[in-house]
């Protein structure tokens, strides 16, 4: 019976250890406000409000930005991560877009481009784009039915 005692009493202390040690990575894990980024700022919507669209930053390019005095801290993206959402079905689609290649297909094949793949820096949050700038970084992709938004 006392062994019962200790094995139960060994499970309280090591429950209660547990829950400091939660409680003080909750403490010293807090984000300040600066860091806090919306999710609705991240995610647009289709216009029947049937999907929503999330795009991460892959890989960006090391060139310097033409007119940095006049149009600020810029970045040339290269590849993006899309994670499209079908709200009636919980569907989750993700795929990889090397955006530098797909443009130099679309002026190949349409002798166009729509791309601007020069993003600010204030508009990238944890990785991932704002929403309005959703359109500009997949519009060559669009034209060439590789996304269906």
């Amino acid at each position: 019976m006392s062994k019962k005692n200790t094995d139960i009493e060994t499970i309280k202390k090591t429950s209660e250890s547990l829950l400091e040690t939660i409680s003080n990575a909750d403490v010293n894990s807090r984000i300040s406000f600066e860091q806090f980024t919306d999710e609705s700022t991240l995610i647009s919507s289709d216009t029947f409000g049937t999907k929503q669209m999330k795009i991460k930053i892959l890989e960006v390019s090391d060139e310097e930005p033409p007119f940095k005095w006049k149009l600020g801290d810029r970045v040339k993206v290269t590849k993006i991560l899309v994670t499209i959402r079908h709200l009636t079905t919980q569907q989750v689609e993700e795929s990889e877009f090397d955006i530098e290649s797909i443009e130099r297909e679309l002026q190949e094949k349409r002798h166009y481009t729509s791309t601007n793949r020069w993003v600010p820096m204030s508009f990238i949050k944890n990785g991932y784009v704002i929403k309005s700038f959703h359109t500009r970084l997949i519009s060559d992709a669009h034209a060439l039915d590789y996304i269906i938004f």
